[in-house]
């Protein structure tokens, strides 16, 4: 290379200078000036190779690139230039040729040596890879570590990936690349995932513009809850990467989680206005237009990424989920098709068999119908932890600590504001169809399923160096402590209060649970509790696959025995919080709406409204299975469902049938 002259120097000083600022254009209109005069400089035409490449001009930088070797054919960086742009466009063999002609005229330039074992890889040519890592090693031991703990990351070699990429953090404890890959190696593995987000914290302070890192932190904000956090994230690296499709669908998700839906479907449209065919983002954009009550559109969006991949159970699954959505032959002969497909994942297959269920269940054939419910259901139950006996130890624990004496003792305790109405149960019970309902009423907003209150209450054996933990942590708390749980739940759920109504909605089923501590910390809080005729619960339960959680709900006898401890919980907070809990029928409701609007409304202290009666006609994001049913007059077909599966469902007449008898006569009449 040739020395360079000041003038030369002040020169590529201003074009690295745009190029820092994503000045391409500005950079390339510099280097072709000053080549008018200075047609040789070697320097300029690499960087018009580099400001030609950030504008996808691949044909035009190559040229300008193979031009500047004719000239100086004995520097490594041009030939190391020259197969990033054929790696770029696919030309995988000739990028290999040229990685190693770098490499052999610099064997320092030790980025080269990594390239060219990426490029290995790509070209499938795995047996060289060795050779050209322990070039990169020779070179530049802490790169290597990070790169060789990349390459164990991606091929789900975790315990060897950790290994390398903490010792090269130990070498350099500011080695962002280390940091990144790391938190990914945790993230993959769910483990460590608040020293994962420490360590992508921790890249992006240092490193601000580290697009992947923030990427990467976004993600793993939204699995820890962190959603404001998430999304002032993922707003940085949109305006970092506005062409990023990617980035915008990690930010239309932390919009999704945090309830946003509008802006997040708004989001999902700018994703795939970059990058069109993407089934994923398609999926996501038509489970807003569901929420938001869109149906035909969602539709088109789930059938649009079912083009776009085949095999996409999910979406399927998420067509069937609509529940007054029928499919046509042709889409039931596709999911069949795909079903049988030796090729497909275990997790689409559990899809197609949930979406198979409800097509045969449309078409009356029941005993098909519940074959794929059932084959889908065993599964699904393979790739979920439950114990049901922990679970019965940890609800008899429950009643143990909330007892009359506690509740004596704490008369008068919590935070004293009416606002929230908790809608507990089962799920496919109806509780859909009483939010909707209440929040029809003009002082009432319905919200979602809030995870707050059963997070505050496992809180509180958080940090605790006696170890103990909820509910046994209910014996060293204060009257004083009550109100301050009270207020710190009302502060989390508050981002979700939008309309300013003095009552709001949290329709969390498995708050059945809590239902001792949300008297404890809210007092005035009103509790309804959502049941259905048993047989027709178990069953609209066992033909819904849960996004997550809900794992008692995939084997036949679990599920039975955990209805039978729902109804033993529900018989302990009636005994021991007398007239605090209101319990509203499936059965009644859709056979005497307006006598059980009437009784839910005077519960919750509210004055009768007609709105109510015409829950149907309130336009309002609903997240549930039930969003379309509850958007719907209301309709009896569904009772008594569970006579129409004959001898499928008889192991669970013969579990409950103490607890069928005790229904009421209204509701056996209605569903028995």
């Amino acid at each position: 290379m040739q020395t360079l002259e000041p003038q030369i120097k002040d020169s590529l000083r201003e074009v690295i200078k745009a190029m820092q600022a994503g000045e391409a254009e500005k950079a390339e209109l510099m280097c072709r000036h000053f080549l008018v005069t200075n047609a040789a400089s070697v320097p300029h035409l690499q960087l018009l190779g580099h400001a030609l490449i950030k504008q996808d001009k691949f044909n035009e930088a190559q040229e300008q690139i193979e031009f500047a070797l004719k000239i100086a054919p004995d520097y490594a960086r041009l030939y190391e230039d020259l197969g990033n742009l054929q790696g770029l466009q696919c030309e995988y063999e000739a990028a290999i040729a040229s990685f190693r002609r770098a490499v052999q005229l610099d064997p320092r330039l030790s980025t080269a040596h990594r390239k060219l074992a990426q490029t290995l890889i790509a070209a499938g040519r795995g047996d060289e890879v060795d050779d050209a890592f322990e070039g990169f090693l020779d070179h530049d031991r802490d790169a290597a570590l990070v790169a060789a703990g990349a390459e164990h990351w991606r091929s789900g070699r975790y315990e060897e990936a950790e290994t390398n990429l903490q010792s090269a953090l130990r070498k350099n404890p500011e080695n962002v690349d280390a940091m990144r890959f790391l938190a990914l190696v945790y993230r993959d593995q769910d483990k460590k995932l608040l020293d994962a987000e420490a360590l992508l914290r921790r890249a992006v302070s240092i490193a601000p513009d580290f697009h992947q890192a923030l990427g990467n932190l976004g993600r793993i904000l939204v699995d820890n809850s962190k959603l404001g956090e998430a999304i002032d994230v993922y707003e940085r690296l949109v305006g970092l990467k506005p062409d990023d499709d990617d980035a915008w669908a990690g930010y239309g998700r932390a919009l999704a989680q945090a309830g946003r839906v509008a802006e997040a479907e708004a989001v999902y449209r700018r994703s795939l206005e970059i990058q069109p065919q993407s089934p994923g983002v398609h999926m996501a954009r038509a489970h807003m237009l569901k929420t938001l009550g869109d149906q035909e559109e969602a539709l088109r969006a789930y059938r649009k990424s079912i083009e776009y991949n085949p095999a996409l159970g999910e979406s399927y699954w998420s067509m069937a989920n609509l529940k007054v959505f029928q499919f046509t032959d042709d889409e039931v002969s596709a999911m069949e098709q795909q079903s049988a497909s030796d090729d497909l994942k275990e997790e689409s297959q559990i899809h197609f068999l949930f979406a198979l269920g409800k097509a045969y269940e449309d078409r009356q054939e029941y005993q098909k119908a519940w074959q794929h419910y059932h084959q889908g259901n065993q599964l699904k139950r393979s790739n979920v932890i439950y114990d049901p006996v922990e679970n019965e130890q940890h609800l008899q624990k429950i009643r143990d600590a909330f007892s009359e004496e506690m509740f004596r003792a704490n008369e008068g305790a919590g935070h004293q504001a009416p606002d929230p109405i908790f809608i507990v149960g089962l799920p496919r019970t109806g509780s859909t169809l009483v939010e909707q309902i209440l929040a029809s009423h003009s002082q009432v907003e319905g919200t979602a399923e809030l995870p707050n209150l059963g997070n505050i209450a496992n809180g509180t054996g958080k940090y605790r160096p006696d170890g103990l933990a909820y509910p046994d942590t209910l014996a060293t708390l204060t009257r004083r402590d009550f109100a301050s749980f009270g207020r710190e739940y009302l502060q989390q759920v508050a981002r979700h209060r939008v309309l300013g109504t003095p009552f709001f909605i949290d329709k969390m089923p498995n708050n059945f649970i809590h239902v001792g501590w949300i008297k404890l910390i809210l007092p005035n809080a009103k509790i309804i509790n959502t049941r259905r005729h048993p047989m027709d619960s178990l069953l609209g339960v066992y033909k819904q696959l849960f996004a997550k959680g809900q794992d008692f709900t995939y084997d036949t006898l679990e599920l039975a025995e955990f209805y039978r401890c729902y109804i033993e919980m529900m018989v302990h907070w009636h005994a021991v919080l007398p007239g605090q809990v209101l319990d509203v029928h499936y059965e009644d409701t859709v056979t005497s709406l307006e006598a059980q609007v009437r009784r839910i409304l005077e519960f919750c202290g509210l004055e009768f409204e007609e709105s109510c009666l015409r829950y149907y006609e309130t336009r309002r994001a609903v997240k549930t299975a039930s969003s379309e049913q509850v958007r719907q007059p209301i309709y009896t077909s569904a009772l008594g469902l569970w006579k129409k599966y004959g001898d499928s469902l008889a192991l669970w007449q013969e579990e409950l049938q103490d607890i069928i008898e005790d229904l009421p006569a209204s509701v056996r009449k209605a569903a028995g």
